[in-house]
């Protein structure tokens, strides 16, 4: 196996477990007063949602790449 197909599948798996932790941190008291009051989710939330989105991505094309 080469080091690219490794990463990548390591950047797939961490960002799975991202996108899962920004899911349910969203469902939590802090996050739920954020979005009474502002709309919006914590910056903190988003920050793991589309962290682990765009790790996910750049994992997939890394392990789809290295064939």
């Amino acid at each position: 196996m080469s080091t690219p197909r490794i990463l990548g599948i390591i950047l797939l798996i961490g960002g799975v477990i991202l996108i899962i932790a920004g899911v349910t941190a969203s469902h939590s008291l802090a996050n739920n007063l954020s979005r009474f009051f502002s709309g919006h989710l914590t910056e903190r939330t988003m920050w793991y949602i589309f962290g682990g989105i765009a790790s996910a991505v750049v994992g997939l094309v890394l392990t789809l790449r290295s064939r």
